[in-house]
């Protein structure tokens, strides 16, 4: 919304726009951009988004408290379930040796 009330319309004209100021990004980051879901956002490449489209970071960032409540597991579901939050594996060069 924010790049068009700065009359941007198509993704390729804010792509050509972010290259312009040094920001080269690929197809696929674009879209992400462009639909407001992004995977994620370097600080570096959120500057240049705000002077291109000249405006402040909480003009592109908004909260949402209720995608963190419904990825939040409730305490009474981790002792109903028997076990504390999942740990993932660590996979690669630092795994640790079963005990012998």
């Amino acid at each position: 919304m924010t790049a068009a009330e700065r009359g941007i319309w198509k993704s390729t004209e804010l792509r050509r726009l972010l290259a312009e100021h040094g920001m080269t990004i690929s197809a696929g980051k674009m879209s992400g951009l462009w639909t407001g879901q992004p995977t994620s956002v370097r600080l570096d490449d959120l500057d240049v988004l705000c002077v291109v489209l000249d405006c402040q970071p909480g003009d592109l960032l908004k909260p949402e408290p209720e995608v963190v409540a419904a990825r939040k597991q409730t305490p009474a579901k981790q002792a109903a379930s028997g076990r504390g939050p999942t740990v993932p594996p660590r996979r690669g060069r630092n795994r640790t040796q079963p005990p012998a």
